[in-house]
């Protein structure tokens, strides 16, 4: 029997694939290179947690502590979570969602997979045999005065944003550029927007941290004074520009898994999405809002009170539209024909566990709480619901959904539920435990604790075992699905979106012609 062509045996070859400009696999390519660096950044967080199961030193020292931790954290934003869905799904699935046959710039696209990959290889080195213990965020003055690797590793970080940039700018234009006739912009999935507000903060809050990581190289080497308060600088400037990226850089990570939640939401309920242009436009007042909300991480500072009041006001205001989302997504699955498999799974763990992330996020928006819960393991919590609840819990949501698609097999459905069970349930055990203990007083990033918190760091470590366990089943199960799983048809959920009209997998060309769109997504009979 004659195998269909495919974007899988188009052509072969290990060149083929890393000289490919198609985005299929691109995102491939992606998929492989985020998947590692999530089981290496996912080991250390466990290597951490362990070290945490008793108040006094285990098996590291403070000093490897805080490397340990320093990789565990800029692996998982730089590396995992902020490329993760539009890198691997986005580049995939976004062309055959809009009726393209390519995104705009196909060789940008391979380009921006090798920044990748170039830059992340020198930030690894520099943690791994530089031993960089500044954490993720390289608050200055101390990365301006610790080891030499810093620099190698800031410098990693620069190169990877012009992947984040590269992949913005081609999505925006693939967008604008490359419907399907008759698809406006009324008409495209709710993903695209997803992307599309997302790629908005990419192009434009990317080049303020590309910047700021320059200046701080430089004043490392040359001794300039913008950071370094020692020599006429200030070291609180640093964490305004720093700011100003990464706080919309958490919706740079959120907005795409929200698109997926839209999809998998309306595909397992069987039911038109409720208010879809509420939840595309609540997407770009979220990108809007998040330019103008970074002062919040300041507000133990020193800034003014008025300026304080004012961001505190802003980032109460960022809710509105992340509540809208959370309404038509629940609104969509009222008196819905509810399917309970493995992606639906998936995005039901992540309504629950970012609504807990969002609402613990009003008490750090309000200066009185902020104060006092600033800088401890209240904000860890808070930040793994939001990043791990909310944007890898979408992620594996949307694996599974288009896993049948990308590889022409169907997954294990029992192990794929499985999985989202023990991740949901570790998640909680790992992570509830630190709000109490950070509203008790614990300061985050501590090797060293007082015993009185043992018990819940107890409670966390046991459950990041569970949570562990949960995402390597998922990874097992979504690899495994490449060669022993079984065939899959064409529409194996019933969505309505063009992905599903092209073959399992899709032709190097996604489609043969061209399709006319002539109706609205999401209309189910």
């Amino acid at each position: 029997m004659e195998v269909e062509s495919n974007y899988l045996n188009h052509e072969k070859g290990l060149k083929s694939w890393l000289c490919s400009v198609d985005h299929k696999r691109i995102g491939i390519l992606y998929f492989i290179a985020v998947m590692t660096f999530f089981l290496v950044g996912g080991l250390f967080g466990l290597l951490v947690r362990l070290e945490l199961l008793t108040p006094t030193r285990l098996f590291m020292s403070s000093d490897l502590y805080n490397k340990a931790m320093t990789l565990h954290g800029s692996v998982m934003i730089f590396m995992v979570i902020i490329p993760g869905i539009p890198a691997v799904l986005g580049n995939f699935v976004l062309p055959l969602m809009i009726g393209a046959k390519d995104v705009a710039f196909p060789r940008l696209n391979l380009l921006s997979w090798y920044f990748l990959m170039f830059g992340a290889t020198l930030a690894v080195l520099a943690i791994v045999l530089g031993g960089v213990d500044t954490g993720w965020t390289f608050y200055t003055p101390y990365s301006i005065r610790s080891m030499e690797a810093v620099t190698v590793i800031l410098f990693g970080a620069f190169i990877m944003g012009f992947s984040s940039i590269l992949t913005g700018l081609n999505f925006i234009v693939t967008i604008h550029q490359l419907r399907a006739p008759g698809m406006t912009m009324m008409h495209m999935p709710l993903f695209g927007w997803a992307l599309y507000a997302a790629a908005i903060i990419q192009i434009i809050a990317t080049p303020v941290l590309a910047i700021t990581l320059l200046l701080l190289i430089a004043e490392r080497l040359f001794g300039v004074g913008i950071f370094d308060a020692s020599i006429g600088g200030d070291p609180i400037l640093f964490q305004h520009f720093f700011w100003f990226y990464s706080h919309p850089a958490v919706y740079i990570m959120i907005l795409p898994a929200m698109g997926i939640i839209s999809e998998v939401v309306s595909t397992f309920s069987r039911k038109t999405i409720f208010g879809y242009k509420a939840i595309a436009f609540s997407s770009v007042a979220i990108s809007a809002i998040s330019f103008f909300v970074w002062g919040h991480h300041l507000f133990v500072s020193g800034q003014s009170e008025l300026a304080g009041a004012i961001f505190s006001i802003l980032t109460v205001l960022v809710g509105v539209p992340t509540a809208i989302k959370l309404f038509n997504w629940v609104a969509t699955m009222y008196q819905g024909s509810i399917k309970l498999d493995t992606p639906m799974l998936y995005a039901i763990a992540f309504i629950g566990l970012f609504l807990i992330g969002g609402l613990t996020g009003l008490f750090l928006a309000s200066m009185a709480t902020d104060v006092q819960l600033h800088d401890t393991y209240f904000v860890v919590a808070h930040f793994h619901y939001t990043m791990v609840g909310g944007v890898v819990m979408g992620m594996f949501s949307g694996m599974f959904y288009w896993m049948p698609k990308i590889t022409g097999k169907m997954y294990n459905e029992l192990w794929g539920r499985v999985s989202a069970v023990l991740a949901f349930l570790g998640f909680n055990v790992t992570f509830i435990p630190q709000f109490i203990m950070g509203s008790q007083g614990m300061p985050r990033r501590y090797h060293l604790y007082d015993p009185k918190f043992h018990a819940y760091h107890l409670t966390s470590t046991i459950g990041s075992w569970i949570l562990g366990l949960g995402i390597v089943i998922a990874m097992i199960v979504l690899i495994k699905s490449f060669k022993k799983g079984s065939v899959a048809p064409v529409n194996p959920w019933g969505g309505t979106t063009l992905e599903w009209t092209t073959p399992s997998p899709p032709p190097h060309d996604n489609f043969a012609q061209i399709p006319t769109v002539t109706s609205r997504p999401y209309e189910y009979n």
